[in-house]
């Protein structure tokens, strides 16, 4: 069988759901990271108060309650982590038995189709995982990079590298959960993905949801009105 004859298997349909996937993926992910400042994300708005925190770090005595938050961090990357990883392996282990998909597939009245074709659905939502666990883990060493820089700020909030360093660790704090909201929208598709078993249709509405999701939480939610009550200060 060739390339042709495997790309023939999918429908016209078929590769425009997966492109309106993808590029949903990558628009709102761009669209949450760069947004106006007239109209920040929920994301952009936290970076500043992780910023805040970090200059309030320096007249905090003691920073017991600082290494905490921190630490809660690094156990919610571990746990996303580990969790990303059981169902990669899931994946992995369905992929050497899409027959019980088949036959499920069969029962619900989705139709029939060739192995190779719910081997390459399945694999869709497992590279959007594997994408998920590697900014998981990223995620997890950046916040453990953050926990030492924030051991290094100055007790004296007079030594001139108190803020520098107190700084440098709000940007490496930004940087980690920026990974991690990476690594959660990741999630988000490859749980739109899993619609594309149900037909091409299903894809578009699964992304489309998906997107309506991240959009209203980042940009119309409760918590960003919240948040906006009380503007984060944004000089340096």
């Amino acid at each position: 069988m060739t390339w042709i004859d495997r790309a023939l298997m999918f429908s016209t349909l078929d590769y425009a759901a997966i492109l309106l996937l993808l590029g949903t993926w990558q628009w709102i992910g761009w669209r949450i990271e760069h947004s106006s400042l007239n109209k920040q994300s929920v994301s952009m708005m936290m970076d500043n108060f992780r910023r805040n925190w970090m200059r309030e770090m320096v007249t905090r005595q003691p920073r017991m309650f600082d290494a905490q938050v921190v630490a809660a961090m690094r156990q919610g990357s571990t746990f996303f982590a580990s969790t990303t990883m059981i169902a990669i392996g899931g994946g992995l282990a369905l992929l050497g038995n899409t027959e019980r998909l088949a036959g499920v597939a069969s029962d619900l009245a989705i139709g029939s189709a060739p192995a190779l074709v719910w081997e390459i659905k399945i694999l869709a939502v497992i590279l959007f995982l594997a994408n998920a666990f590697l900014k998981y883990v990223w995620a997890h060493r950046l916040f453990g990079y953050c926990a030492v820089l924030m051991a290094a700020v100055p007790n004296d909030p007079e030594d001139p590298q108190a803020y520098p360093r107190a700084a440098q660790a709000a940007e490496i704090c930004v940087t980690a959960a920026r990974s991690f909201n990476r690594a959660l929208r990741a999630t988000y598709f490859a749980l739109a993905s899993l619609a594309w078993i149900l037909g091409p249709v299903a894809l578009i509405l699964g992304t489309a949801i998906t997107f309506g999701v991240l959009y209203r939480r980042e940009f119309a939610s409760h918590s960003r009105s919240v948040l906006l009550t009380l503007p984060p200060n944004t000089e340096s």
